[in-house]
């Protein structure tokens, strides 16, 4: 079983997080850490290969030079080998340019079953798992919230507020998993021995066959951007007879009424 995890490095959700003025990105000065959904992700693959000792892992990233340090934690939690897809032309791409080069490095590698989080804690864009799917040609159960993978296909429960739905697809496939899957295990000090020997690539967009620069792709852009102006106080109603009408005045003005 060929079992491909994507992961992602992110903001540490403990500091503030914030939009460059400058360039319209997500700030990424401070601590960057992995991202918490990719390792209960990747938790999934691993108790999966607790039980199959014929299964691969591959944990797949792409981002800036400091991803290494997030890829070798995987690595040390249990995965067999990773892939970082680096090049300077992928700063600032959107979901659409994202999912192209991911699905291009997918196919690259290889896969039976690809596992990633429903949505990053950093752009909570949640559509790059159906987006996948469709560029990979296979089904996709997204939003799971258990996950049984068995002989040839993929199972787990999905549950929305209508109810919970039971939903499978044929290997090969996608799937996207929720927080509701159990916290990732801590890599052990024999795991981080071990990452240091395991298997690293680092790919290009020449390597992938990709060029995110073609004009015939689709491409969205930030036009500006501007820091959130500052809170003021808000409207104070005192009642001397008329709140019900200050209110109604308030409310109209806002256009909530």
């Amino acid at each position: 079983m060929r079992i491909l995890v994507l992961v992602k490095e992110v903001p540490d959700t403990y500091g503030d997080r914030k939009l460059s003025v400058e360039s319209g990105l997500a700030d990424r000065a401070g601590e960057m850490v992995l991202d918490e959904i990719g390792e209960r992700a990747l938790e999934v693959a691993l108790k999966h290969a607790d039980a199959h000792a014929d299964t691969e892992i591959t944990v797949l990233s792409m981002g800036p030079g400091t991803v290494p340090t997030t890829l070798r934690k995987a690595l040390a939690m249990g995965a067999t080998r990773a892939v970082h897809v680096l090049d300077d032309a992928l700063l600032g791409a959107d979901l659409g340019a994202t999912a192209e080069v991911l699905a291009a490095a997918i196919r690259r590698v290889g896969f039976d079953l690809v596992i990633t989080g429903n949505l990053s804690t950093d752009g909570s864009g949640g559509v790059l798992p159906s987006m996948l799917a469709e560029m990979l040609g296979v089904p996709a159960a997204t939003n799971l919230s258990t996950v049984e993978i068995g002989d040839g296909r993929v199972s787990g429960q999905r549950s929305l507020e209508q109810g919970s739905y039971e939903v499978s697809a044929p290997l090969p496939a996608i799937v996207s998993i929720t927080e509701r899957l159990p916290d990732a295990r801590f890599p052990s000090f024999k795991g981080i021995l071990a990452a240091k020997k395991k298997p690293f690539e680092t790919v290009t967009l020449a390597d992938l066959g990709v060029a995110v620069d073609d004009e015939s792709v689709p491409r969205s852009i930030v036009i500006s951007v501007a820091e959130r102006p500052a809170r003021v106080a808000g409207v104070k109603i005192v009642d001397e007879g008329d709140a019900g009408e200050q209110l109604a005045q308030f409310l109209i003005a806002q256009r909530l009424a």
